[in-house]
């Protein structure tokens, strides 16, 4: 009797211990194909991560430089050079003083945009009495020029103005994250990217400031609107020229992850302005006093796609020990980057304390089986 309730109490316990039996979903990867990668396997990962203590003096140094207002000589040299150069699709207004029969052959009361002259397709117009005169990509000076000396075979000193009724042949384009997204034309007024954002209504309220993209002939370069409008930093401006394209992309990737013993852990979005360690930590309401390890508030940032591919370092740790609150300075100093991940850990007795809840049910569970085993030996 006594050794037939034992085998039941030890079937019992190990059907109990056995993954088929627990509630709950589960994964076992033994039974599966597993692609191992054996370059790595060699590798010690606390090797490759590298840990920097964040100290009033050493903070500095992984900070990003101070964006200040800044002049840009540069473009202003180049506006002052702009021309509009002539293109197919503009509408040209040609006056020929004292001689309306040229000026407006078709009436008076038509527009300069409908009596205009027409840029066709091959960059010609044509004009009585000298035909056809290539037009694309002069300036309306060249053109004056042209058509008064050809002129001057039919009419004594002819006096010749030459504008753009209509401008057409050119554009740039300001694509996503704007309040009117579309085509801006290129005309005799310098256009440049400030110009460009303003006239297309600013920008949305999930745009990301930071990493607006200017292609120009197939080439990319970065702008800063948050440098250029909010600091003042003119040398991110840029006069646009024929078939450039500004995309401002949403701020989805502006985004960090604070994980551990936070009160509340949560993805938060980096806003124009930046945010700093200690600006994340107050976002999700501080570190847990009654669990958190004061000295483990880390910044684990990824070095997996860094340009030096020669480096064996896959991440960089940095530390900061707020057992002092005054440390939380330190932390306004540190911006975070995108896809940065603050991680606060646990107190030793915190683990520890987890390690016994894990621990409880099993023992309390084994010690009721036990008792119940008692009760049935004694069991007259």
């Amino acid at each position: 009797m006594h050794v037939s309730k034992k085998l039941l109490i030890s079937a019992t316990i190990s059907a109990l211990l056995t993954g088929c039996s627990l509630p709950g979903s589960h994964l076992n990867v033994e039974n599966k194909n597993i692609v191992a990668d054996n370059s790595d396997n060699n590798v010690d990962i606390s090797k490759q991560v590298n840990v920097y203590p964040l100290t009033a003096r050493k903070v500095k140094e992984f900070s990003k430089p101070y964006v200040s207002a800044k002049s840009n000589t540069a473009l202003d040299a180049e506006i002052a050079r702009y021309q509009y150069r002539i293109g197919p699709g503009d509408i040209l207004n040609i006056t020929i003083w004292d001689h309306p029969e040229l000026t407006i052959p078709a009436g008076s009361y038509r527009s300069s945009t409908e009596a205009g002259n027409w840029v066709h397709a091959d960059g010609t117009i044509f004009y009585p009495y000298i035909g056809q005169v290539k037009v694309e990509g002069k300036t309306v000076t060249e053109v004056r020029t042209e058509i008064a000396r050809r002129l001057a075979a039919y009419i004594e000193s002819p006096q010749v103005d030459v504008n753009v009724a209509s401008f057409r042949s050119q554009k740039a384009y300001v694509t996503g994250e704007i309040n009117k997204p579309g085509k801006q034309p290129i005309t005799n007024v310098p256009l440049t990217i400030l110009d460009a954002i303003n006239q297309a209504g600013g920008l949305a309220a999930d745009a990301d400031w930071r990493n607006v993209m200017l292609t120009r002939n197939g080439k990319e370069e970065s702008i800063s609107l948050y440098a250029l409008m909010q600091r003042g930093d003119l040398t991110q401006n840029r006069l646009l020229r024929p078939g450039d394209i500004i995309h401002v992309p949403r701020n989805d990737a502006q985004k960090v992850f604070v994980m551990g013993e936070v009160n509340e852990p949560k993805l938060l979005k980096i806003d124009r302005a930046g945010m700093s360690l200690t600006e994340a930590l107050s976002n999700v309401g501080g570190i847990n006093q009654l669990s958190a390890d004061a000295t483990g508030v880390f910044v684990i940032r990824s070095n997996m796609e860094a340009k030096d591919q020669q480096s064996d370092v896959i991440a960089d740790l940095y530390q900061l020990d707020i057992q002092d609150a005054s440390a939380l300075v330190i932390g306004t100093e540190f911006e975070l980057q995108p896809y940065d991940i603050v991680y606060v850990t646990a107190a030793p007795i915190s683990r520890w304390n987890r390690v016994i809840t894990q621990l409880l049910p099993t023992i309390n569970g084994f010690n009721n089986l036990t008792e119940g085993a008692l009760r049935v030996r004694n069991w007259p």
